[in-house]
């Protein structure tokens, strides 16, 4: 009988469904490049998503993120991202945390408990600390590298992250990983130079710009990394 995932099926076989449907998957970060990653795992049979974000809808995010729209500004993200999800697949165990993830909050976790981890925040130290965690009990996980000041779409890669190139935020996790003994961290990453943001006159923007952003790049990164998790997890 059909159902919504028979056509996922006539490419991944029952066995690989029956995976996906046993596994469960942490997302942390659900904005321009992890909301993505969650639609296109749930939508793909995930039987079980953790979800973690602290912010809020922001009309600037209507831009790029997949629940950001008018309705939802000024919402929980993963209230939105919650009943979206349910929306797509009741049956999806959802366990969301309103919570800003660093390593005073890492024991609100049990990272051994995740088939996969998905690193797409913001932060530097939150990025190691979600490697390092990660790294202690093996669990897979896949980051995501800096998506902006970027324009094009084609230029991500996936690579471990002591082979990449270009991407500033990728040199420093490789001088910071380095120092912490964690050898391997696959990631996503884009070769293409980043671009200078203009201000809304077209001038160029000197001090501390916040990063340009647009609806085809984030989207695009977190695809890649929701079809790696999904190659990775039915092996």
């Amino acid at each position: 009988m059909a159902n919504q995932f028979s056509r996922t099926e006539m490419m991944l076989g029952k066995s690989g469904m029956e995976k996906l449907y046993k596994s469960r998957v942490a997302v942390f970060g659900i904005g321009g490049v992890g909301g993505y990653v969650a639609e296109a795992l749930v939508r793909t049979g995930v039987g079980a998503i953790d979800i973690i974000d602290n912010d809020v809808v922001s009309l600037t995010n209507i831009n790029r993120q997949i629940y950001a729209t008018h309705s939802t500004v000024g919402l929980n993200k993963v209230d939105v991202a919650e009943q979206r999800i349910k929306d797509i697949n009741p049956d999806c165990i959802v366990r969301k945390y309103n919570l800003f993830f660093s390593s005073k909050t890492a024991d609100k976790f049990n990272f051994a408990e995740y088939d996969y981890i998905v690193d797409a925040i913001d932060t530097v130290t939150g990025k190691i600390a979600l490697a390092e965690c990660a790294n202690a009990v093996n669990t897979p996980i896949i980051s995501s590298m800096g998506a902006g000041n970027k324009l094009n779409p084609c230029a991500f890669e996936v690579a471990d992250i002591y082979k990449t190139s270009v991407c500033p935020l990728a040199k420093v996790m490789r001088r910071e990983l380095k120092k912490r003994n964690i050898t391997s961290l696959k990631v996503v990453y884009s070769k293409e130079e980043p671009i200078t943001p203009l201000c809304n006159e077209g001038q160029e923007i000197s001090r501390k710009p916040i990063p340009s952003s647009n609806a085809f790049v984030p989207s695009v990164a977190g695809l890649i990394i929701a079809s790696e998790v999904i190659k990775d997890l039915i092996g």
